[in-house]
C-alpha cells in the first residue's frame, strides 16, 4: 500500500522537554537523534517528512515549520504546519513516539482517505490515542476555533472537528498493520518524555545504552 502522494507528514517537535532535563528531539536512539528516527518513520511510510515547532535547531535534519506563537503547545504547531502546505491530509507524530511503526501511519492515512473522517485516530484497548493522527483540510477551520479560543489540548480541538478510530489490535490481528520489532501494540504507544522512560523504549526496541549513544 502507498502512501497518498497529496499527504504531508510533520514531526511534532515544539515540546518544552522539561522532564527529560535537554531537547528530547537531540535525545539519542539507535545511535541517532529522536527526531532522525521519527523522521525515519515518515520516510518508511512513504513521506518525506517536515518538522513543525523545533526549539531548537533541527534544519540540518528536515525543513522546519516555525510555530506562529510560541508556548501554545502541539496544536498551534498543527494550524501552522498544516498551513505551509497544500496537501489535503497531514499526518502527525510526535518526536516522543519512537515505537510508532510506519505501516500504521500508512493504514491511517489509507483509512482517512476512504472515509472522509476530519481526523483520524489510533485507538487502543477501546480508547483513542491522540497520536498518530491524520487530519484532513476541512478540519484547519475547527482546530483555529480552538486555539483562537484559548483551548490548547489536541484531543479536545480534534473532538470538535470530528473524529474516527481504528482499532490497532484488528489491525494487527488482520495482518494489515506490523511491527518489525515484535512489540505488542500497547508497547508502541509509549513516551520518552523523562529519562527512565526513555531507557525503557530503548530496552524494549532492544537498544542497550552503549549502543544508543550518538557516535
Amino acid at each position: 500500500m502507498n502512501a497518498d502522494q497529496r499527504a504531508a507528514g510533520f514531526v511534532l517537535a515544539g515540546g518544552r522537554s522539561s522532564r527529560m532535563g535537554r531537547d528530547k528531539a537531540l535525545v539519542a536512539f539507535a545511535g541517532r537523534p529522536l527526531i532522525e528516527n521519527a523522521l525515519g518513520i515518515f520516510r518508511d511510510a512513504g513521506l518525506e517528512p517536515q518538522i513543525a515547532g523545533a526549539r531548537s535547531p533541527l534544519a540540518e535534519f528536515a525543513p522546519v515549520i516555525e510555530d506562529r506563537e510560541s508556548g501554545h503547545g502541539p496544536l498551534s504547531g498543527i494550524c501552522a504546519a498544516f498551513e505551509s502546505t497544500p496537501a489535503v491530509h497531514a499526518v502527525f507524530l510526535p518526536v516522543d513516539l519512537p515505537l510508532i511503526p510506519s505501516s500504521l501511519l500508512v493504514y491511517l492515512l489509507h483509512h482517512a482517505r476512504i472515509t472522509g473522517h476530519a481526523v483520524t485516530l489510533p485507538a487502543l484497548g477501546g480508547s483513542a490515542q491522540t497520536f498518530p493522527a491524520v487530519i484532513d483540510r476541512a478540519a484547519l477551520p475547527a482546530l483555529h476555533d480552538e486555539l483562537a479560543a484559548g483551548r490548547r489540548a489536541c484531543w479536545k480541538a480534534f473532538r470538535a472537528a470530528g473524529v474516527s478510530t481504528v482499532a490497532v489490535e484488528l489491525l494487527v490481528q488482520a495482518g494489515q498493520v506490523t511491527d518489525p520489532r515484535q512489540l505488542s501494540p500497547s508497547q508502541w504507544f509509549l513516551n520518552a518524555n523523562t529519562p527512565g522512560e526513555l531507557e525503557r523504549v530503548l530496552q524494549l526496541a532492544g537498544i542497550g545504552q552503549a549502543a544508543a549513544r550518538i557516535p
